[in-house]
């Protein structure tokens, strides 16, 4: 199965924490966090359609302006989530600069944040051409868990306990569509962009009967030509977790995102012997880290958000996570 989507951290494990989701054959990616982000491109960052931020720490939240200053002048909408506070947040961040000469940018570009609470979100649009000054109060609509709906992904969300709330995430794939190479070859079909539309009628529900036609002229109906070149499988999951001390709460929250996920990126902060200073310090130790992995039933983890303390060490990170995942799968 060719994937949707290949997700992989920004930075080395000691480094700022964050998860970079590009899309196959899409110029879109989606990014979980927002700290130092140097390693990407600006090609990368230029395809990121929406960023959720777990929280406003430094080191989590500090490549907020490289983004923004790259999106200036483009035509571009950028969706931000957070926890309570980000409004606040967001808007210090922005009214530090001067925007007297943003009137000449002849692009739109739009800024939308969320700002999430346990039964509601707060929302607000902040213009580049209006000065990033919002013109009203933001908007609150129920919550029910989920921050994103398409029709091919959901992207939902849990408020965690980092002495502050922190959000963790899930983001799930609808179901995957492969297309069979030699159906395609047998019905004298090319790949092409085509392929793309096909998938996208098929993940929006449109109706099997209606027509579809390739580009060489043949005609079908969407559900016949699904039949022929495509198999229909579940669809990818994975989750990121970061910042979160261990408590039965988190837990469970930890594991109800990360349930059977394709692939978790959790923090590790500390070793096991210093359980007592991840506790104070409300973060993961490698063991907690791999034993929720493990309990959630997540196919691959990857630990990160390694404490500096353990340069040089981070084999006892990964052996101690694996240990612990290895026994609570066993036993899941």
């Amino acid at each position: 199965m060719c994937a949707s989507f290949h997700p992989r951290l920004i930075n080395l494990p000691f480094d700022d924490p964050g998860v970079f989701v590009p899309f196959r054959f899409e110029k879109r990616a989606i990014l979980f966090d927002l700290g130092t982000a140097d390693a990407l491109s600006s090609r990368d960052m230029l395809k990121i359609s929406h960023v959720f931020i777990s929280h406003t720490h430094m080191d989590h939240f500090v490549g907020f302006d490289r983004l923004l200053r790259l999106c200036l002048g483009r035509e571009k909408e950028l969706c931000l989530y957070g926890p309570p506070g980000f409004l606040k947040n967001i808007g210090g961040k922005l009214t530090a600069y001067s925007w007297n000469l943003v009137q000449n940018y002849p692009n739109w570009f739009a800024l939308r944040a969320t700002e999430v609470h346990p039964d509601h979100v707060l929302s607000q649009e902040y213009l580049c051409q209006h000065r990033f000054m919002p013109r009203n109060a933001p908007t609150r609509h129920p919550f029910d868990g989920i921050l994103l709906r398409e029709p091919a992904l959901t992207v939902s969300c849990a408020l965690l306990d980092h002495h502050i709330p922190c959000l963790g995430f899930r983001l799930a794939e609808s179901f995957h569509v492969n297309i069979i190479r030699e159906k395609l070859d047998a019905l004298n079909l090319s790949v092409g962009p085509w392929l793309k539309t096909f998938k996208d009628a098929l993940t929006a529900g449109k109706d099997p009967a209606a027509p579809f036609e390739v580009p060489d002229g043949q005609r079908f109906t969407l559900g016949d030509l699904a039949d022929q070149i495509a198999m229909i499988t579940p669809g990818q999951k994975m989750a990121y977790i970061t910042d979160a001390v261990y408590s039965p709460s988190n837990a469970e929250k930890i594991i109800r995102l990360a349930r059977g996920v394709s692939h978790l990126f959790i923090e590790a902060a500390f070793l096991e012997a210093e359980a007592e200073l991840a506790e104070k310090k409300y973060h993961l130790t490698a063991r907690q880290a791999g034993e929720l992995a493990g309990k959630a039933g997540a196919r691959q983890f990857t630990i990160f958000h390694f404490s500096p303390r353990y340069t040089d060490m981070e084999t006892q990170l990964y052996d101690e996570a694996q240990k612990a995942y290895n026994t609570a799968i066993q036993g899941h």
